[in-house]
């Protein structure tokens, strides 16, 4: 029994603003059409294996991508470029060439595989930094193709695993699945008008991060990572990701980042429209790695957060919170 060649895409949703509940709608609508889907809510993208689904739907890749792509237009107003091919790396490649409105589709052959990449310039390929491209280019190698057509220079120069990595690369050799994840948790807040105050800025985040960290915890999961995005008046945006730590659903490491992720926008004159933050990458609070402590301070930190936790849900979600929530004072 034959196997059927796999087929993958990258979509990049182009929201007008950075509203993560939208997001979340729009990963919905993908895994209305497939499980396998993969978020990357950083730049609000997402890879889906459409590879079962084709049968399912009666459709080939670039019929499903445009189903995908006018569903998401239709029902929630949001222009798409995607890409699909029969690897991730080629799918990703694909919608970044790919202009808004538009899609590429990539044939799972080797002659339409070798097509596609091999006149990528070398800096296209994944792994492939700027410097690295300098460093080729003096050599004469500045296109993927020359990538596939070498790798004793490319080990020289990348090393021995990064330079066979770049060589498999170009020649779409790429078997990473698409992994599965839980969306996002999200909260974002619209002020009444254009804020200039950098307190409510401060207040409105720490009152974003509190009513996150509980949600986590009602459903015993943690982060590994905030993203803080601000839309200001002219309609443009500015997204700022950070790393935690550790994964956590701890209010105090939560509102640490947020409160530096909120120093990186660099909001003190700007008038702001909203503001969305997002907890990323979760997982089960049971198979996160717990760092130990001594500190008497941080247990009676957890011990009053599960107390609030109770009060919210005995009486109401927003019956209490931190101060610094409420008074901009941390």
């Amino acid at each position: 029994m034959t196997t059927s060649p796999r087929t993958l895409m990258r979509i990049h949703f182009h929201l007008p603003e950075p509203d993560p509940a939208v997001y979340e709608q729009l990963l919905a609508l993908l895994a209305d059409i497939t499980p396998q889907v993969q978020a990357h809510p950083a730049d609000f993208s997402a890879d889906a294996d459409l590879t079962g689904a084709l049968r399912y739907w009666g459709q080939d890749a670039a019929g499903l991508v445009g189903v995908i792509r006018l569903r998401a237009l239709a029902l929630h107003g949001v222009r798409t470029s995607a890409g699909a091919g029969p690897s991730r790396m080629i799918a990703a490649m694909a919608a970044a060439l790919a202009p808004p409105g538009a899609a590429i589709t990539v044939a799972p052959t080797a002659y339409d595989t070798a097509a596609f990449l091999r006149p990528q310039p070398a800096a296209a390929l994944p792994g492939i930094g700027p410097a690295a491209a300098r460093a080729l280019g003096r050599l004469g190698i500045t296109t993927v193709g020359d990538i596939a057509d070498t790798l004793a220079t490319l080990q020289r120069i990348l090393g021995i695993a990064a330079g066979r990595q770049a060589h498999d690369r170009a020649r779409g050799i790429d078997d990473r699945p698409i992994v599965p994840a839980a969306a996002p948790k999200s909260l974002g807040h619209r002020f009444d008008h254009d804020e200039l105050d950098p307190d409510r800025h401060h207040r409105t985040v720490l009152g974003l991060t509190e009513h996150i960290g509980a949600v986590l915890r009602s459903e015993r999961q943690v982060a590994q990572g905030l993203t803080l995005a601000a839309t200001y008046a002219d309609r443009s945006h500015t997204t700022r990701t950070r790393s935690l730590a550790a994964a956590t659903a701890h209010g105090p490491a939560l509102a640490a980042t947020a409160r530096d992720l909120l120093a990186s926008l660099g909001l003190q004159r700007a008038r702001v429209r909203t503001l969305a933050l997002r907890a990323e990458r979760l997982q089960p609070a049971e198979t996160a790695t717990q760092q130990l402590t001594l500190d008497i301070r941080d247990d009676r930190a957890h011990d009053l957060e599960a107390a609030l936790d109770r009060a919210r849900a005995r009486y109401n979600p927003r019956i209490v919170g931190r101060a610094a929530a409420y008074r901009g004072v941390v």
